[in-house]
């Protein structure tokens, strides 16, 4: 039994089981435990799977790789595991990255503060006790003063609920529900449904083992070649040696990563050939933040955006050789970057395949899944495996599946029914002593997730510490603080290009779920810069009691 963050004994309330309860076994809750125990507090975290991982525990599906470089794509919190760990290629596999998670667990001794198998069920704040209560499907009833959300951004697969999916005779899976033994496709005639992100990265090597591979394409996304490699030695030995000025840089930028010299010129202000020459030479180069990184006003200025956009799409139409299909592929209802940017190999290539079809089902939507397939409105497609590459309910999604609530007052869900609101994507008006890693109001899925997670559980650690030597026991965010950055952070987004899309950010992809922009998309360094200047100022927008 842990004294509540060590307070002096004239302002202890009740003694709890720990002095923080951490919902989450992936990056973000991994390292919330690591920097609490550095601190001397106590902490217990719960996850649903078996092991730590969160997104690279699940999602297991064919091609599954980060689209940020290996090398930026790391802690930085201890040098030496830095320096140790060699990233075997140019953008990490989803097993090796899981390999690499395991290895911090194992390295700081991080498991043995994690319950797993163990989902979280609701959460409940005690105002007079000023305690979290925290109960689990397994029966768990544990108490804690802070309750730290690390329940990621892309944790909550969608599943959708066609008409007849359960008489399927087939096999149907889901890209973020993934078996760990993996499918044999071979010689079998498969369905994927989506071409998102892990569509785009699945479908190239499911169309290598299928009989017949059908895509059912709702929405055609932008896709850039990744050009993936193994690791340069020369590569990795610079960056390894340049890793404290990389990740000080990293700060500096809008999102996250350093190495990639920022834009100077706007791409209307050069020549179509000068424009042709630089895009030729970021596709070359590929990744999505080089190419993004072009010019200064490619999210800001849809004339601008078209001349990327166009340059993509004609890259399509010279790859794909059915031009029908290759129009199909090519994007023309949102600017280039406002979606997800998908990175790829082979993916407009495997259309070129004898075994591919793409399936358009804008023009004819699908109706039902059959016994023996899928039917859209142009007819039925006999099937022997349906993949799910739908989606999640981003950002909100994990939070809104617990019940949590203070004393007898609304639960979460229903106070952001009409769209999230934070402070800083850091805390909830009315929810004290609950923080939220990368919640939405923050930057989280428009940076390098990590830096994100780092950065954010930074901020938590000084927080409870000021906390901790001025004897307070409470915080929270004023509504008024609230309800100012819900509007600065749309302020943002509408100034930019963004909204033109009907993304994930926004919630789209969830029937009924209200069209509000979750992300902040003011860049990285601003973010910091601001919270930074909210802790310096005595942290202000935040009410601090005993």
């Amino acid at each position: 039994m842990s004294e509540v963050m060590e307070r002096p004994a004239a302002a202890r309330l009740r003694k709890t089981d720990y002095d923080a309860i951490v919902v989450g076994g992936g990056l973000g809750g991994l390292y919330a435990l690591y920097r609490l125990r550095k601190m001397g507090l106590t902490a217990r975290a719960f996850e649903a799977g078996s092991g730590v991982g969160g997104t690279w525990f699940w999602n297991r599906y064919p091609g599954a790789r980060c689209d940020v470089e290996s090398m930026e794509y790391s802690y930085a919190f201890d040098d030496d595991l830095q320096q140790e760990w060699h990233w075997p290629e140019r953008y990490g596999t989803q097993p090796e990255l899981l390999r690499y998670i395991n290895h911090v667990a194992d390295r700081f001794d991080l498991r043995r503060d994690i319950q797993f198998d163990t989902r979280v069920q609701s959460a409940s704040f005690d105002p007079g006790q000023n305690v979290w209560t925290v109960r689990t499907d397994k029966g768990d009833v544990v108490t804690a003063p802070f309750c730290i959300m690390a329940t990621g951004n892309l944790s909550t697969p969608r599943v959708p609920d066609f008409k007849g999916i359960e008489r399927f005779k087939g096999r149907w899976y889901h890209s973020g529900l993934y078996p760990q033994e993996g499918v044999d496709f071979t010689g079998l005639r498969v369905g994927v449904i989506g071409t998102g992100s892990s569509g785009v990265q699945m479908i190239p090597l499911i169309a290598q083992q299928a009989k017949h591979l059908h895509v059912f394409q709702r929405t055609a996304n932008f896709s850039l070649p990744a050009r993936n490699a193994p690791m340069d030695p020369a590569i990795e030995a610079r960056h390894k040696s340049q890793y404290p000025e990389r990740r000080a840089a990293a700060f500096e930028t809008p999102f996250g990563i350093a190495g990639f010299p920022p834009p100077t010129k706007k791409a209307l202000d050069v020549t179509a050939e000068e424009r042709e020459a630089q895009y030729e030479a970021k596709w070359a180069e590929g990744g999505s933040i080089s190419f993004l990184y072009s010019y200064t006003d490619l999210l800001l200025n849809k004339e601008a955006n078209d001349t990327a956009s166009e340059f993509v799409r004609n890259k399509i139409r010279s790859i794909v050789k059915d031009q029908k299909v290759a129009e199909l592929l090519a994007p023309k209802d949102h600017p280039i970057g406002t979606k997800r940017l998908c990175l790829d190999t082979n993916y407009y290539e495997a259309y070129n395949r004898d075994n591919v079809t793409l399936v358009d089902v804008r023009s004819a939507p699908i109706q039902e899944i059959t016994e023996n397939g899928v039917r859209t409105a142009d007819g039925e497609y006999e099937l022997d495996a349906i993949v799910f590459a739908t989606g999640f309910d981003a950002m909100t999604g994990a939070l809104k599946e617990i019940d949590i609530r203070v004393g007898n007052g609304p639960s979460l869900a229903d106070k952001w029914d009409n769209g999230p609101t934070t402070y800083l994507g850091l805390m909830v008006a009315g929810y004290p002593n609950m923080f939220t890693i990368t919640g939405p109001g923050s930057p989280s899925v428009k940076t390098q997730m990590i830096i994100a997670i780092e950065q954010h559980m930074d901020w938590i650690g000084d927080c409870l510490a000021t906390m901790r030597d001025r004897g307070m026991t409470r915080i929270e965010p004023t509504p008024e603080a609230e309800r100012d950055w819900v509007q600065h952070v749309n302020d943002v987004a509408d100034s930019t290009l963004y909204p033109l899309a009907n993304s994930w950010y926004l919630g789209s992809n969830i029937p009924g779920k209200p069209r509000v922009f979750m992300p902040y998309v003011g860049g990285f360094a601003g973010y910091k810069k601001r919270c930074d200047a909210v802790a310096a100022n005595g942290y202000e927008g935040f009410a601090m009691s005993r």
